[in-house]
């Protein structure tokens, strides 16, 4: 029961990570506020979630939305403990060649923004918590392996994410003072509505689509699955755990290894470079041997 008396926070709660990040923190004895624009699938999860899961509708592109949510928390449970920075989409999807100004707006609004005042609105009321002096109060931040590099998203998105990780760094070196910890956790292929919610496909057919990207991730990494959204919602519980109590303004990567390197790294299959010179220099001995 790492979480037990504490009061957690999550963003983007009715679906995909958020809701089983929304589980575990609640099976842990924290009072978890799920917040979400989904009000029907934040309501069902609240009611169907074993532990003490409170949902408040709340629109991550409004400052003002985002106040109330912390307000309503602390006033409800005397204070916060951990906030899940969580809520995102895809985003805009044209390159940087096309891409329109408002549609960059609305991406880095939902996306860089939201995580920025999730935090500037949580700070009062966190504090002086207890948890503050255990190493329990902190901000766990989602970013994603996009911010290291073009080839995993759009570049708004991209472009984002590494925003979120600079940001995460700056305000763990802002709320040192107060005894609070910032981290993000950095998905890989994670299998959630993210990807099929952008797709202009029939809804009957996103569960098939949802299938094929299972596949087709489990064959780009060195882990042979499919990433899972409890994959991301364990990372997260261990970042606002005490167990670390040690760790501030860092990532933890969660990407079955897509990013360790290109395929020819991890894959026996596939011939790199190094590979290639070997192999030359095998011939080579070969040819000397035989003359």
């Amino acid at each position: 029961m790492r979480f037990s008396g504490k009061t957690v926070i999550v963003t983007g709660a009715a679906s995909g990570i958020g809701a089983d990040a929304t589980a575990l923190f609640a099976s842990e004895g924290a009072v978890v506020y799920a917040s979400d624009v989904d009000v029907a699938g934040g309501e069902k999860l609240a009611a169907e979630t074993e532990g003490e899961v409170r949902f408040v509708r709340c629109d991550v592109c409004d400052p003002a939305q985002i106040k109330a949510l912390m307000d309503r928390a602390a006033q409800e449970t005397g204070g916060i403990d951990t906030v899940f920075n969580n809520a995102g989409a895809g985003g805009a999807r044209a390159d940087i060649s096309e891409i329109e100004p408002d549609e960059w707006d609305r991406t880095m609004d939902l996306l860089l923004r939201s995580v920025a005042f999730g935090i500037r609105y949580a700070v009062p009321h966190m504090k002086d918590r207890p948890s503050t002096k255990t190493g329990g109060a902190s901000f766990v931040n989602v970013s994603s392996v996009a911010a290291v590099g073009p080839g995993y998203s759009p570049t708004t998105y991209a472009v984002a994410k590494a925003g979120v990780l600079h940001l995460t760094k700056c305000a763990a070196a802002d709320l040192a003072q107060h005894g609070i910890r910032v981290n993000a956790v950095q998905p890989g292929f994670i299998n959630t509505n993210i990807f099929t919610a952008s797709l202009e496909i029939p809804e009957e057919l996103k569960t098939q689509a949802k299938a094929m990207i299972a596949q087709m991730s489990s064959n780009a990494q060195p882990v042979a699955r499919g990433g899972k959204p409890r994959d991301i919602a364990e990372a997260a519980a261990y970042l606002a755990s005490e167990a670390a109590g040690f760790v501030t303004g860092t990532s933890l990567i969660v990407d079955g290894g897509i990013t360790i390197g290109p395929r020819h790294s991890w894959d026996p299959e596939e011939g790199g470079a190094f590979e290639a010179l070997m192999a030359l220099e095998e011939q080579v001995k070969k040819a000397q041997q035989s003359a």
